[in-house]
């Protein structure tokens, strides 16, 4: 697999990256940097400091992008600590981003090999949406996207209607879903089902003690420690890690269906809700096609097994 990663570098964003540059026929082929979890400039340097403790220092290049929404002004997450990285403390990298900007760079790369590439989209939806209102035929010439946001018409993680990515730029989602793409979904309802590392599990993790594993451990700590007092249990959360995972290996989807997104723009109760529906819904809405495939249920153990493999 060719991959770009488009990604507000922060906590899982971080995991997701290690298994695309770690996982045996995955090449990552760039990331770009989208408005999102933290401020913009240091979602940069959490790119570019996975990438160099990763040991690929200089061999990815890494872009920015959006620095804000379409629209509306730019909330960030609590969830991650300050610097989306639990402050641990990463020194800077040597590697610098690159001067041009990841709109264009996401079109340069998709439209010099069609059909080639997949797109893992980690962010709120700003730049793949800016890249297909500048050159629309990428749509079609993107292999696969690959998205991680909002719910399965359940509760989200950030309002009781939304997930994060979505909330945060649901007019980019919106393009995004009716452009054309060929598009598996990945919610945060996936999250909660399949993507849970339980206590011990972690204990597994941290009992590695490589530099990766390690890495995971002082990067985790605020989620686990906001999704303990969440949920009541220690465990952590990672949306965009089984998502790069069911990426690369898509034999870990275990149940997904067919179905018509939706994103909500105007509520005010319910802005960034993404709307799953059958393709046919009586007679209401006719005119709305089959725009994604949404994942149900992965493989827990699958995916475990594959991030123990990344650390080590």
């Amino acid at each position: 697999m060719r991959l770009i990663i488009d990604t507000d570098t922060a906590g899982d964003d971080t995991y997701s990256m290690l298994l695309a540059m770690k996982t045996p026929g995955s090449t990552l082929e760039a990331v770009t940097v989208c408005v999102g979890n933290v401020p913009f400039d240091q979602q940069v340097e959490n790119a570019l400091a996975t990438i160099e403790v990763a040991g690929f220092s200089g061999k990815i290049p890494v872009y920015c992008g959006a620095r804000r929404p379409m629209v509306k002004p730019w909330e960030p997450s609590t969830m991650h600590g300050n610097d989306g990285m639990s402050g641990a403390n990463l020194p800077i990298a040597r590697q610098r981003p690159e001067t041009l900007h990841a709109v264009d760079a996401i079109i340069e790369k998709v439209m010099a090999a069609p059909g080639e590439i997949d797109i893992l989209a980690q962010a709120p939806l700003t730049n793949i949406a800016l890249a297909v209102m500048k050159e629309p035929r990428i749509a079609k010439a993107v292999r696969h996207l690959w998205i991680m946001g909002g719910t399965d018409n359940s509760v989200g993680n950030i309002t009781p209607c939304a997930e994060y990515n979505f909330f945060i730029d649901p007019e980019a989602a919106r393009i995004v879903f009716e452009a054309g793409f060929n598009i598996t979904l990945s919610t945060w309802t996936l999250t909660m089902r399949s993507s849970l590392f339980e206590a011990d599990q972690l204990e597994e993790i941290f009992a590695m003690q490589t530099p990766l594993s390690e890495f995971y451990r002082k990067v985790s700590a605020v989620p686990r420690q906001t999704a303990e007092a969440r949920y009541g249990r220690p465990i952590s959360t990672h949306p965009d890690s089984l998502t790069c995972a069911i990426a690369l290996n898509p034999d870990l989807i275990e149940s997904a269906r067919d179905a018509v997104v939706r994103i909500e723009t105007m509520g005010e109760i319910t802005r960034g809700f993404s709307a799953v529906h059958p393709p046919v819904l009586g007679n209401r809405w006719p005119d709305f096609k089959v725009n994604a495939r949404v994942v149900e249920v992965a493989s827990n153990d699958g995916f475990f097994w594959m991030m123990k493999q990344a650390f080590s």
